[in-house]
């Protein structure tokens, strides 16, 4: 049932195969087998890939973007989750082509282009020429970044979009997603992809804190705002950030850009806020962001303790000790400032990845791409961002 074909000779399934067994199929993979540095990433030419579930999605990846939790997995962040199951495959974003589709998805077809995320826990990840994503964790790419044509589509209607805060109108089409015609969009096909695998996970990080968790349109504060999530939580805020990505969150709708490093942040705010969102974590940050929150706020933090709690006295012992601190700190800042403190952290989520996709599309959504390498030089990309030599998003090129 499975065909050879691509420059590599790699194995791609028949148009329209449903209910795939990939039990013979083996794919290049990206392979962590123990912890520790760069180094340790084995780049595999015969991975085996799992057999698709009803709901499963196989994607031929095109482009696949590093995130912090890579660098930090391989280095040993929720050992006591993933140690015991190495080897593993790194990666959660991902842009490809739909190459085989479980028995009961129903949003996508094979040979249409999409792009999404892996949960955090995922141990299958996307550095690979196949990745296995649940139709929850895959929309079809925006059509600004997307080899097929949305010119055939067969329902129009008018979206009321709220996210980054700000309200957005406009007229979209659903794709038809049988229907494959050359892109007319002017930018290379392998610039779009890489911008589309440097979006999902990051935005549905943004997604899960401000809509899911703190459900406020209001007045933002990120605190560490030139990180990708920073960038995606990005319209109608003031941020903080190095003095490199001042221009790149300012470009992409931060009303307020203040450098950490040379400003003093409380000096330089003046306002207070609705909600604060924290993608640094540490003690610091918190104080800060705990002051600059009106009374009724909230405080979320991508930083939460439970698996750092966890990797050290194990899972029995140390998430049970986690929720006591966290629901120590809710109930401490709620009396001293009548504000809410949440630890917040991505999650597949439909109907976020759905927005993602139509403000991408309005050109509301954006993620700078710095630097991107073949898979092949997958040491040498995690090298620069664990020595901090590229400050923004770096992307690994598959295909």
């Amino acid at each position: 049932m499975w065909t050879l074909t691509g420059r590599r000779g790699r194995p791609r399934p028949a148009l329209g195969f449903r209910d795939a067994s990939t039990a013979a199929m083996a794919c290049r993979a990206v392979v962590l087998p123990r912890l520790g540095g760069p180094e340790v990433l084995e780049v595999r030419s015969a991975v085996g890939v799992p057999n698709l579930k009803p709901r499963d999605v196989l994607v031929r990846a095109r482009a696949v973007s590093i995130n912090p939790l890579d660098f930090r997995m391989r280095s040993g962040y929720g050992r006591s989750i993933f140690e015991p199951l190495l080897p593993l495959i790194l990666g959660r974003d991902i842009s490809g082509e739909v190459a085989a589709v479980g028995s009961s998805v129903s949003s996508l077809t094979v040979g249409c282009d999409g792009f999404g995320a892996l949960h955090p826990t995922a141990v299958r990840g996307t550095y690979a020429d196949y990745a296995i994503l649940s139709e929850d964790e895959l929309t079809i790419k925006p059509s600004s970044v997307t080899r097929v044509s949305t010119s055939n589509c067969t329902a129009e209607k008018n979206c009321d979009l709220k996210f980054g805060f700000k309200q957005i109108k406009l007229s979209s089409k659903s794709a038809n997603l049988q229907v494959q015609k050359p892109c007319a969009a002017s930018h290379s096909l392998s610039h779009l992809e890489m911008e589309a695998s440097a979006i999902p996970f990051a935005a549905l990080t943004a997604w899960r804190a401000l809509k899911s968790t703190a459900r406020i349109t209001k007045q933002l504060l990120v605190l560490g705002g030139g990180g990708a999530v920073g960038l995606a939580a990005g319209c109608s805020v003031s941020t903080t950030c190095g003095s490199k990505s001042i221009d790149r969150v300012l470009e992409v709708g931060a009303e307020q850009a203040v450098d950490y490093i040379l400003q003093d942040i409380e000096s330089a705010i003046k306002e207070q806020f609705d909600v604060v969102l924290d993608t640094i974590g540490i003690p610091e940050t918190e104080r800060i962001g705990i002051n600059l929150l009106k009374k009724g706020g909230h405080y979320m933090t991508l930083q939460g303790e439970a698996a750092s709690l966890a990797d050290r006295y194990g899972l029995a012992i140390g998430l049970p000790a986690a929720m006591a601190i966290l629901l120590k700190k809710q109930v401490l800042y709620r009396c001293s400032h009548g504000i809410e403190y949440w630890w917040t952290y991505m999650r597949a989520d439909a109907e976020g990845l759905d927005e993602i996709r139509r403000l991408s599309e309005a050109g509301k959504l954006k993620i700078p791409v710095e630097k991107t390498f073949p898979i092949t030089q997958v040491r040498e990309a995690h090298e620069v961002k664990d020595k901090r030599l590229v400050p923004g998003k770096v992307v690994l090129e598959v295909d």
